[in-house]
């Protein structure tokens, strides 16, 4: 039991140091701040509480118990079928990105209001600008094709009193745009931030949703019912996949350079990242970082990118407050 502590303990700390989730779930916590949970929760082969990850309801009870005890969401929800994402791995992403931008501001990172930030496919579930704006203060757009997700991120923001007035969710209209119908023309952003459609087709996508679902020790008969812990098609796979989702990405970016400093896309597939480094390169821009993130034996990463050189980096931060402190959230 204390070899399986320490490992435990070990994984967590690969998550970024000001993760919140680096610790083990803390069910008792999470059941007082939500009720629901408590109905999933069981000990498994090491007399640990846990919940059945594959089992949408009880991940989607795991998520509202989260973003209510650590980020004073008390109204959280997401329609059927939908993405359903991982707080912690979604945490650490919007952690790293206050690095990059600390990176281009004498290593303070900034914080407040002054800060704004473009997700691209927002999704239903509207976690990044959740995360971003209850720890950093940030603004956020949110960017997303699919209606029912734009409703469904709308319906979340209206829902929860600290997230109104700092998340505005727009409808993409064009499905070749990323940037253009969105980003208006005298519009600024520090970050871009998105998490593209993986998959390449949808047969694709259902054989990736088998695999996972058979790791997870789910029936098979039931794999239609789950899509990836929901996930619509929007969500999920594009023509061309990830890859051709962030080349097309970095080509929009290089028609507006001077609109936002960094751009970043997460990579889920390593095999993608040297059409992406050559795409990059077409582009002309200026810096490129790969910045690595691990969950366990999960590895992850983002590919940044910006146009800006280091002088007009240090003006473009001029602006920004380091000095404030994150906004309290406090418990529901």
């Amino acid at each position: 039991m204390a070899e399986q502590e320490q490992n435990n303990r070990k994984e967590k700390s690969e998550l970024h140091p000001r993760n919140k989730h680096r610790s083990r779930y803390n069910f008792k916590q999470l059941i007082g701040t939500s009720k629901e949970l408590k109905r999933f929760v069981f000990k498994n082969e090491h007399n640990e509480d846990s919940i059945d990850f594959a089992d949408q309801n009880a991940v989607k009870a795991l998520n509202r118990a989260l973003l209510k005890y650590h980020y004073n969401i008390a109204q959280w929800d997401i329609p059927k079928d939908f993405l359903c994402p991982p707080i912690p791995g979604r945490a650490d992403y919007i952690h790293y990105v206050a690095d990059l931008l600390g990176s281009s501001n004498k290593g303070k990172n900034p914080k407040g209001a002054n800060i704004n930030v473009l997700d691209i496919g927002v999704g239903a579930n509207c976690i990044y600008p959740i995360i971003g704006h209850q720890e950093y203060g940030w603004n956020f757009v949110g960017s997303e094709i699919d209606p029912l997700s734009v409703e469904s991120a709308k319906r979340i923001i209206e829902a929860n009193k600290p997230l109104q007035g700092a998340i505005e969710v727009r409808q993409q209209s064009s499905k070749m745009g990323i940037f253009r119908g969105i980003v208006g023309r005298t519009e600024r952003f520090d970050a871009v931030v998105c998490n593209p459609p993986f998959h390449a087709s949808l047969k694709e996508a259902e054989q990736g949703t088998r695999q996972k679902w058979r790791n997870l020790g789910g029936n098979e008969k039931e794999v239609k019912h789950v899509l990836n812990f929901g996930g619509n098609k929007a969500e999920l796979w594009c023509p061309g996949g990830e890859r051709a989702f962030v080349e097309q990405m970095i080509i929009q970016s290089s028609q507006i350079p001077n609109q936002c400093l960094w751009f970043t896309s997460l990579v889920s597939k390593s095999a993608n990242l040297r059409s992406i480094y050559s795409a990059l390169i077409k582009a002309n821009a200026f810096e490129v970082r790969t910045v690595q993130m691990s969950q366990g034996q999960k590895i992850s990463r983002f590919v940044a990118w910006t146009f800006q050189d280091d002088e007009a980096q240090a003006q473009w931060a001029k602006g920004w407050k380091t000095e404030s402190t994150k906004p309290e959230v406090k418990k529901v």
